[in-house]
């Protein structure tokens, strides 16, 4: 095992210099950078001149766009990378690391919140509409399947935010706590700002569980269909095991078995998956800052962010398959 995770990692590497010079090569491909986008007003109307927005790209390092130019920022930027050094950020003027350290927990914290709940909605509905395929409950799951599938996330959060927040007035639909108290420096203050922050979160959270249980539905169903037609699963029903033995018990783990390929996406999906849920609702976690960033040409921040993101990619993707040797004992892990 720790031999096959040491070689896991030492070819992880290799995709992960692989991924940055793709990514490198693409924002540095953008049709505007983020000089081009900041001084656009004032060479438009005269108060700066061209040569000026030129010398500001060389500043920032981006002011070559050809190929050697392309190569030469990768080099500067993978090598301030080998230092622990992620560079500082255009857009908001601190270390990028700084930036994704003190945002990325909010994101983390809906995210982790939101994903827990989808399993253990998504798993037991798909399994009971497994179990009684053709009925009611089967097609309704299958209508709830399909439309958190098909409603894009802007959509479905908008009409949220008219349902929830302004018809009903039950919970709040902007930013992460009420700008308009002052929460006393106490004990009590600090858990009445806990209860405002709680509930500014219940509907970024509800939009996001119900987005995303569809695919896990209907994935569970699939599975859970196919492993009740084995022969094992006929033969308990012959000895006369009681239904929810057969099916929590014997079919449940294989049905988990597919299941466990999908932690490859759960660790980067926690922080990319949010992007626009966090821009819907105002809420300035790691998602809306990357949003904004990628307007704006932020290279450092895409970079560190998206590097973030693939990083988690293979850590996720490596824990899914230690997982799926867990859950099915016949799949061995190579040396």
């Amino acid at each position: 095992m720790f031999k096959y995770i040491v070689k896991r990692l030492l070819i992880s590497l290799l995709i992960l210099f692989g991924v940055s010079i793709i990514i490198y090569t693409m924002v540095r491909m953008m049709p505007n950078d983020y000089v081009d986008l900041k001084f656009a007003t004032q060479l438009q109307t005269g108060a700066i001149k061209q040569e000026d927005v030129d010398r500001f790209k060389e500043l920032y390092g981006i002011g070559d766009s050809s190929f050697a130019g392309i190569a030469k920022g990768y080099f500067n930027w993978i090598t301030k990378l080998l230092q622990g050094d992620l560079g500082n950020s255009f857009k908001y003027d601190k270390p990028v690391a700084q930036v994704i350290g003190e945002n990325m927990w909010i994101s983390f914290a809906i995210a982790a919140v939101a994903t827990v709940l989808q399993f253990l909605i998504a798993i037991p509905l798909g399994i009971s509409s497994a179990t009684h395929q053709y009925s009611i409950r089967d097609y309704s799951v299958t209508v709830f399947t399909m439309i958190g599938l098909s409603l894009p996330t802007y959509f479905f959060a908008a009409i949220v935010i008219k349902v929830f927040a302004v018809d009903l007035g039950w919970l709040p639909a902007n930013g992460l706590i009420d700008a308009t108290k002052d929460y006393a420096e106490t004990f009590a203050g600090g858990i009445e700002k806990m209860w405002d922050i709680v509930q500014h979160l219940v509907l970024p959270i509800f939009v996001s569980v119900i987005l995303s249980i569809g695919g896990l539905m209907r994935y569970t169903r699939t599975n859970t269909l196919e492993v009740l037609g084995a022969d094992y699963i006929r033969t308990a029903r012959a000895k006369g095991m009681s239904e929810s033995k057969v099916i929590y018990v014997h079919a449940f783990r294989n049905t988990m078995i597919p299941l466990a390929t999908l932690l490859a996406g759960i660790l980067p999906s926690l922080f990319g998956g949010m992007m626009i849920t966090e821009q819907v609702f105002g809420i300035d976690g790691i998602g809306r800052l990357a949003y904004q960033a990628l307007k704006e040409g932020d290279i450092p921040f895409i970079m560190g962010y998206n590097m973030f993101l693939a990083v988690l990619t293979v850590i996720g993707t490596l824990c899914s398959d230690i997982m799926y040797s867990i859950v099915d004992p016949r799949v061995k892990l190579g040396k």
